[in-house]
């Protein structure tokens, strides 16, 4: 299934749970409840921005943007991660009312089951998204998956403060609880915005695929041609290699060139989406990037 395909259904889920939160919340006048709805609003202000920096990041390579324009999903992850510490300082402030004024609770079995199915729908659906990141190695749907997983997680803590409440009448307990999700849902805003600053600063990719580009390039290594000099970087769902291909100096330019043309379609089979930069070189001639005169 497609990002963008995704992340309608999470605009969809996301409206579906603000509805029932918010009637949950309505019918119990319990704090915690409202907390958990905040946060799906959170949820679908984030997966409609998700949808508009999936559409920039496919648009393909210009003349103002050669390398693509794959690094909008980044900013898709810090908006959300953004929206998330907001959240999180409405619900404390709502909270923190509830501790000098407490409220009794009412309908609390209404108000229970329409958050269980609420969270049960985002279950099913961060799940599906979750698998689908890995996928497709998408920033945006990682990011929206562990926002919903945060947000069932959340809501079952609410749920099961809820029923201590009915069983105890500690009406403190409401406000407490909506406190400890505010502070989950904040370290999660603060992993959300440390995985887009990392982006946007050209992180190298996962070890996994390091290890991916590594065997394909020891494939074609022997004596007389070795690599070096490999970087990689991410740029949303786009990978990128340059690396430097020593060959013996008396080969011809028809026959290194060849030989590279191979290489490049191993390593792009072996990882989809990746672009490969291959600089030729003879045997006995080394590229000096790291020379101290450098002043980058």
């Amino acid at each position: 299934m497609q990002v963008k395909t995704l992340l309608k259904i999470s605009v969809a889920a996301a409206v579906v749970t603000i509805v029932m939160k918010s009637l949950a919340w309505w019918v119990t006048d319990s704090v915690g409840l409202l907390s958990d709805a905040m946060e799906s609003f959170v949820n679908l202000a984030s997966a409609l921005f998700a949808i508009a920096m999936v559409t920039i990041a496919q648009r393909p390579a210009d003349e103002d943007h050669p390398f693509g324009h794959g690094k909008a999903e980044y900013f898709s992850s810090g908006f959300e991660g953004a929206l998330i510490v907001g959240a999180a300082a409405g619900i404390i402030w709502a909270a923190a009312h509830r501790f000098t004024d407490p409220q009794p609770l009412q309908s609390l079995g209404w108000g229970l089951g329409l958050a269980v199915v609420s969270s049960g729908l985002n279950w099913a659906l961060a799940s599906r998204m979750m698998a689908a990141s890995r996928e497709q190695r998408s920033i945006v749907l990682e990011a929206d998956a562990r926002h919903l997983y945060t947000d069932v997680w959340t809501s079952a803590g609410v749920v099961l403060g809820l029923v201590l409440v009915h069983l105890t009448g500690w009406l403190w307990i409401d406000p407490l609880l909506a406190i400890g999700v505010a502070l989950n849902i904040l370290r999660e805003g603060a992993h959300l915005a440390w995985r887009s600053i990392e982006g946007l600063m050209d992180s190298a990719v996962e070890p996994g695929v390091r290890a991916q580009i590594d065997r394909t390039l020891e494939s074609f290594a022997h004596a007389t041609i070795r690599f070096d000099h490999l970087h990689t970087r991410r740029a949303g769902q786009r990978l990128f290699l340059d690396v430097h291909m020593h060959m013996p100096s008396t080969w011809s330019l028809g026959r290194a060139a060849t030989l590279r043309g191979t290489v490049e379609q191993a390593l792009m089979a072996e990882v989809p989406g990746l672009r490969a930069s291959i600089q030729l070189l003879p045997m006995d001639v080394e590229a000096h990037f790291d020379d101290s005169r450098d002043p980058l």
